[in-house]
């Protein structure tokens, strides 16, 4: 492998992208993988920056041709994956590369890049601050609310599985703890 692996990954909500954006402020040698998603843009989302908005039956060839380092199918015909062009282009930069995922999109990128990824599981306060981030976004549907609070539930039972716990109840301390731990890994 060419370059390491950071993963920062959380239930919806616990503030996942907030950290990777600070870091990436900090950190010349980071370069942000895009994730490619089959699920519809949301109005402040830029493809290609946010994501790579892509149909459903275009995902489901790039699964079959075997373009991906990994996927999930989270919700029905919502499936979010990280391209290998995507992890080359960045190693090919001469960068690390820096993750945004869910859970179990974490889990299956710390299998695969092993010692050279650093697994960072962001940790809300609590269940209620989840649901109370969420609905302030003013993004979801009810149901789409209720749907990621169960999904948030099982997905914090997996946080002993990560490299790293980051308690994201101060969102300026949890900062500078993420800015702590990736300096450490990158530097080893």
């Amino acid at each position: 492998m060419k370059g390491k692996a950071i993963i920062f990954s959380a239930p919806s909500g616990a503030g996942k992208t907030t950290i990777v954006r600070h870091l990436l402020s900090v950190f010349d040698d980071l370069a942000f993988s895009v994730s490619a998603t089959s699920r519809a843009k949301r109005d402040y989302e830029v493809d290609g920056k946010d994501y790579h908005f892509i149909s459903v039956d275009d995902f489901k060839a790039k699964i079959s041709n075997n373009e991906f380092v990994e996927y999930e199918e989270v919700y029905p015909d919502h499936f979010y994956g990280t391209l290998k062009s995507e992890i080359e282009k960045i190693w090919n930069e001469g960068k690390h590369v820096i993750f945004d995922v869910d859970v179990v999109g974490g889990l299956n990128l710390k299998t695969y890049f092993g010692d050279a990824a650093l697994a960072v599981f962001v940790q809300p306060p609590s269940t209620k601050a989840l649901e109370e981030r969420l609905r302030s976004r003013q993004s979801e549907t009810e149901e789409k609310i209720q749907m990621r609070l169960a999904k948030a539930k099982k997905e914090l039972e997996k946080a002993k599985n990560f490299d790293f716990v980051l308690l994201n109840d101060n969102l300026e301390v949890a900062k500078q703890n993420a800015e702590l731990k990736v300096k450490e890994f990158l530097h080893r």
